[in-house]
């Protein structure tokens, strides 16, 4: 059963201005250290992170509460199946909220082009469309 539905797009170039900006200070208050090292593995790094941006602020949506109680960046974090396919892991605030709500887990989709990032986020109460037969990848 669908608990909730999330969008957001971001526009790359911001989230590049604000790592070059604020650096390592950035990347540590929004994500988290295995986020880092997958998009930092990656050609258009940019691209990854503005989509693992946008993936947060989904999943917020979808959860219903924006940034309210005590909700931290690093609480929504984007791993990847080895076929790429992007999944969410909730922690601290995110969690205890979304099982309050009856959430199970959140099905994503993260999209981009050169110019924008998007992702589609849906909570789920059943757990069982969350399960997939190959375990995320651990870069």
């Amino acid at each position: 059963m669908i608990k909730g539905l999330g969008t957001d797009i971001v526009e790359i170039v911001r989230i590049g201005e604000m790592i070059e900006r604020h650096g390592e200070l950035f990347l540590q208050r929004v994500y988290t250290d295995q986020e880092v090292a997958y998009c930092q593995k990656r050609t258009a790094s940019y691209q990854h992170f503005a989509g693992r941006w946008a993936a947060k602020e989904a999943v917020l949506k979808a959860l219903g509460t924006g940034w309210a109680k005590g909700i931290a960046w690093r609480d929504i974090e984007v791993v990847s199946f080895p076929s790429g396919q992007p999944r969410v892991a909730i922690h601290g605030a995110v969690r205890e909220l979304s099982e309050r709500a009856g959430i199970a887990g959140y099905l994503l989709s993260i999209s981009h082009c050169r110019s924008h990032a998007t992702a589609v986020a849906v909570a789920v109460q059943d757990g069982t469309n969350l399960k997939h037969p190959v375990e995320p990848q651990d870069d």
